[in-house]
């Protein structure tokens, strides 16, 4: 059983006016990728560009973009930095595969599937290096300030979701904090490096950074709730992959603080103790619509979306801000 979460809406929100706005800028983005994910070591552009193409809508280095032209900057910089974002983006992807055993990404096998573990994590180092290289070549400190701060609190994300997984008495403050380091983090950095390239002033660069934060946690909160409620074939992984993987995200932590005893034994013994059986992810979608777990979920992404929207008040009104604000709608009424 899936249930499709439903999404109110005056008209369908989308993504393309971003992307149209920043269609020139991407063209030069993605060629620096291809040039970039280069070497001489054949496996690395095989693994690299298995990933890298694979379809994704390259949202983050899109942000960096926009960011960047919302705060006035006029110069190269900011796409060797929407690069660098992608790159640090798809190593984390690679990383997080191996860690979560993963079979799928993006609806099409993980790389450690093809290459192994152990390639997919040196591919991914090297992605990183290559990153960093090209954060130097652009010559700002603080945007190497801003993005080597958030490589490090992304990795301490990725211990801390370690620290929770499997782990039923996660508080929702606790998840947040986890997915503010290991997701939001990096939507963040990549808002706030545009305004920083531009020397504009501070306070575009702390709004910038608090539409990126918040549009980050929207984004992940919005993936909980289309784990248990979406469509397979528009996720590119399969419905309940988290649940099948013991993964506490908010829709549980929600079931489980307002279950039953009975009911909370049912998620210890599914999560915790990885006794689940086939029937069980349906008991479980039904115990989240029981208890209102993937509509609240959704509730707290309307939450921080409209945050991500208000910090984009500063900023005089323009095309590129109106899509900016669109895109927070499209994050949370999207169906993949």
């Amino acid at each position: 059983m899936a249930v499709i979460v439903p999404f109110e809406s005056a008209r369908e929100p989308s993504i393309d006016p971003l992307v149209d706005l920043v269609a020139a800028d991407m063209d030069r983005v993605n060629a620096t990728i291809i040039a970039r994910t280069g070497s001489e070591v054949t496996m690395i552009p095989e693994v690299a560009n298995h990933l890298i193409n694979s379809g994704g809508k390259r949202l983050r280095p899109m942000l960096t973009l926009a960011l960047s032209r919302l705060a006035g900057y006029g110069g190269d910089g900011h796409i060797k930095l929407a690069a660098a974002v992608e790159f640090m983006h798809t190593a984390t992807l690679l990383h997080d595969d191996v860690v979560d055993e993963s079979e799928l990404r993006r609806g099409r096998l993980a790389a450690r599937m093809l290459w192994g573990n152990e390639a997919s994590v040196l591919v991914g180092d090297f992605l990183l290096g290559q990153a960093f290289k090209m954060m130097v070549e652009v010559g700002s400190l603080k945007a190497l300030e801003i993005l080597s701060a958030a490589a490090a609190v992304i990795a301490e994300g990725e211990v801390m979701q370690l620290a929770v997984a499997k782990n039923t008495a996660t508080t929702e403050d606790e998840y947040i904090a986890v997915i503010r380091a290991k997701t939001a983090e990096l939507f963040a950095a990549a808002c706030e490096v545009g305004p920083a390239l531009s020397g504009g002033q501070k306070a575009e660069q702390a709004a910038s950074r608090s539409f990126g934060m918040n549009l980050g946690i929207t984004f992940q909160l919005v993936d909980d709730a289309l784990d248990y409620g979406g469509v397979s074939s528009r996720l590119g992984k399969n419905i309940g992959d988290d649940f099948r993987d013991g993964k506490i995200t908010l829709p549980v932590v929600l079931a489980f603080r307002r279950g039953s005893d009975a009911e909370r034994e049912f998620w210890r013994r599914t999560l915790e103790h990885g006794e689940a059986a086939d029937a069980d992810l349906d008991h479980a979608i039904g115990l989240m619509i029981k208890h209102r777990a993937l509509e609240d979920t959704i509730g707290r992404a309307h939450h921080y979306g409209a945050i991500a929207r208000d910090a984009l008040a500063l900023f005089p009104d323009s095309r590129m801000k109106a899509a900016l604000a669109e895109t927070v709608d499209f994050c949370i009424a999207r169906t993949h």
